[in-house]
């Protein structure tokens, strides 16, 4: 009912005491400026200014509207400010959400990009799994999901379509089988999972063992999982000991290393596609776009293979 451009008309015709005085103030003609003046006293239904002589008074309603004209007018000139700076990359704050393998590879990477180009752009990291990421990105508690997904599968388990989301592909990650260096199969140039069959496994987060289970599946066995846990140090010093076998992604092969380790590529190979999630209005908020930005960058960073200590060759005498 109330605009900006008539609060600022009120409290010109407050300060100045006339049409043409409050015309000039403002760099209107001074029919606009009783033009506006109709036009409000239309939207507010009473009568805002009364003529006396060549001058004009404001009525009780229009001392009203000229007294809340500064601090409503104020607010809107530093909410421009606010808004201008956010566009120009001076200001700005982003949720980002990531699985653990990515918190520890990909993000730090991002994170240091936006700094050192953007300093005043405010990020909040919180680690997730998919699809739980991907749930805070569609109740609006993040503005960028990291998720994964392995070959045949989504990011949300098939709970959710990703219609809503604006995804990006980052990078596709090898899934590598990590054995106990004196393990028999250990020199071999690729692992075959039926070989595995008997062997303890162990396994990390619901989707990972969904993928180990069906990775099995097709090998004609059921794992047996006898170990659970998300910290692969934890994973690795386990397969150290001759505890179990494990699947082990390239991402946290270039992280996580145990000289008692070999990781082998699996025969049929087994990927999974990491990508970044946000929304379509969201995407074009220039702080979301520079972390995005920035997240490819240091994706880009990651497309060589990892180095991954292989067996020591074996001779015969």
């Amino acid at each position: 009912m109330i605009d900006a451009a008539g609060l600022r008309v009120m409290r010109a015709i407050s300060e100045q005491g006339s049409f043409t005085a409050a015309a000039a103030s403002l760099g209107y003609t001074q029919p606009a400026i009783s033009q506006m003046v109709r036009r409000l006293e239309q939207r507010t239904g009473t009568v805002l200014v009364e003529r006396v002589g060549r001058n004009v008074r404001l009525t009780e309603a229009g001392r009203v509207l000229a007294r809340h004209a500064g601090p409503v007018l104020a607010a809107l000139d530093a909410a421009e400010e606010e808004v201008a700076a956010i566009a120009g990359l001076r200001s700005g704050r982003v949720r980002l959400m990531a699985f653990p393998s990515a918190s520890a590879t990909l993000v730090p990477r991002a994170l240091s990009l936006v700094k050192q180009r953007f300093p005043d752009v405010h990020i909040t990291f919180t680690e997730a799994e998919p699809p739980e990421s991907i749930a805070a990105l569609r109740a609006g508690e993040c503005d960028l999901a990291i998720a994964f997904s392995y070959e045949g599968t989504d990011a949300t388990r098939g709970e959710e379509d990703l219609d809503a989301f604006v995804v990006t592909p980052l990078l596709e990650d090898e899934v590598r089988l990590a054995m106990p260096r004196e393990h028999p199969a250990a020199h071999e140039a690729t692992a075959h999972l039926a070989e595995l069959a008997q062997e303890p496994w162990i396994a990390g987060c619901p989707r990972c063992r969904g993928h180990l289970v069906q990775l099995a599946d097709a090998a004609g066995f059921r794992p047996d999982v006898a170990y659970e846990t998300e910290d692969y140090v934890a994973v690795m010093g386990l397969v150290a000991e001759g505890l179990g076998v494990a699947l082990i992604p390239d991402l946290i092969l270039r992280t996580v290393h145990h000289d008692q380790v070999v990781a082998l590529p699996m025969e049929p190979a087994s990927r999974r596609t990491i990508t970044a999630l946000t929304t379509p209005d969201l995407g074009r908020v220039p702080a979301v776009r520079a972390t995005l930005e920035a997240l490819i960058e240091s994706a880009g960073s990651q497309s060589t293979a990892p180095t991954v200590r292989q067996p020591e060759p074996t001779f015969s005498i």
